[in-house]
């Protein structure tokens, strides 16, 4: 009966082994992902350690395990009868192509996998590696693509790597964006200039906030409006942009504000207001000081020291510059080993710049503002005490009761 239907369909042998080969590739399939997989992730889920849980989440094993039944299509083949030495051929070169393929996947996968791993460590802050990683990816890619277009033509792979010279230029221009962030992340690695939650800003890119990823081809930063800024990683080679990590670990953030005196409101101060605000406690070592210095000055004067115009005079804005220095050297929220100055910078139209320059002892955003306000709300108040008037242009109000005045 068989041979009978053999003669009548010679094709049907053929055709029933590869009907069992298929079967066998599906069976071989679903006993790896019930037997093996399932053990394997159940080992997983029970273990104390966390990377096997990482590799599960990116299906390492899953991928790798495909190959299998391509390999059983491969070995398989050459048993099925009456089948045509092309045939096997073509079904084999297949074959190899899918597990080249699958290979590259699962390489791919594992390499993600080791990459979130990395990032769990301290030192991923400082040397990121996802650039170098999203390289290897496409190296791997690019490798298992050739090989898998090499077995289905049945050629050497050598074949497709010789004509990657002479296609130089134009992987060149097809990878300029790739090439360029390779080089840069090397670059930004290797001199440590930008890690991930470092506070940068690049007003070119209007971006300002902190590194939340630093990849191939793009930096994204986390502005503190809460919207993303994506940057070409290499225009952080190519262009300027500031990094406050220093700033951060040096454990003090700069105060750098003027506040500007009405230059008419600057005089000598009299004795009576030098009485007054020698019961301030922060200048009564300044008083101290400037007593014994005045009085040598005044002595070397001889008979000029009787007239005013002569001798040294205390100045109500240099009692007001002592004032603020003391009170920030006592001020608990100040680094007191970082620079502390109160200067006086060049008078302009919007009168007589005095500039406070300190640091305070917290870097944390809200924190200072909270303290350099602070600050300036104490100096604003006692700014009438000593007989001067902060500078600020006429309003409406001004205005008005100028006019009511002349009227």
């Amino acid at each position: 009966m068989l041979e009978r239907l053999e003669s009548i369909h010679p094709w049907l042998p053929g055709l029933a082994g590869l009907g069992i080969l298929l079967v066998a590739a599906v069976l071989s399939n679903l006993v790896i992902r019930r037997g093996l997989i399932a053990v394997a992730h159940l080992i997983a889920k029970r273990s104390a350690v966390q990377w096997d849980d990482v590799f599960k989440r990116h299906k390492v094993l899953n991928r790798i395990t495909r190959v299998i039944p391509a390999l059983v299509i491969h070995t398989g083949v050459t048993l099925v009868p009456d089948l045509s030495d092309r045939v096997i051929e073509v079904t084999q070169n297949v074959a190899m192509a899918y597990v080249a393929l699958t290979v590259a996947l699962a390489i791919t996968a594992a390499l993600s996998a080791a990459n979130e791993i990395y990032d769990t460590y301290p030192i991923s802050r400082d040397r990121p590696m996802k650039g170098i990683v999203q390289v290897a990816q496409l190296l791997v890619y690019i490798v298992g693509a050739v090989i898998a277009v090499s077995e289905l033509i049945d050629k050497s792979p050598l074949i497709f790597l010789g004509g990657f010279g002479a296609m130089t230029a134009v992987l060149l221009v097809v990878f300029k964006d790739t090439i360029l962030g390779f080089v840069a992340s090397l670059q930004l690695t290797a001199n440590d200039m930008v890690r991930v939650g470092d506070w940068i800003e690049m007003p070119a890119y209007g971006a300002d906030g902190d590194v939340i990823e630093v990849a191939l081809h793009t930096v994204k930063i986390q502005n503190f409006d809460k919207t993303i800024t994506t940057i070409p990683t290499y225009k952080l080679i190519a262009d300027s942009f500031k990094n406050w990590r220093g700033m951060s670990e040096s454990g003090g953030r700069r105060i750098k504000r003027p506040i500007h005196i009405d230059q008419s409101s600057v005089r000598f101060l009299s004795e009576d207001e030098i009485a007054k605000l020698s019961h301030f406690a922060v200048l009564r070592e300044h008083f101290e000081k400037k007593r014994h210095v005045l009085h040598e000055a005044t002595e070397t004067l001889g008979e000029a020291a009787e007239f005013a115009v002569n001798r040294r005079r205390l100045t109500n804005v240099g009692v007001f510059r002592a004032y603020i220095l003391n009170y920030l050297a006592a001020h608990p929220e100040i680094h007191k080993d970082m620079t502390l100055l109160v200067r006086q910078l060049k008078p302009g139209p919007e009168g007589l710049p005095i500039e406070i320059y300190c640091f305070t002892r917290t870097t944390d955003w809200i924190a200072y503002e909270d303290v350099q306000s602070d600050i300036f709300d104490h100096i604003l108040a006692i700014l009438p005490e000593f007989g001067l008037r902060l500078f600020q242009k006429p309003t409406g109000a001004d205005l008005t009761r100028l006019a009511k005045t002349l009227g």
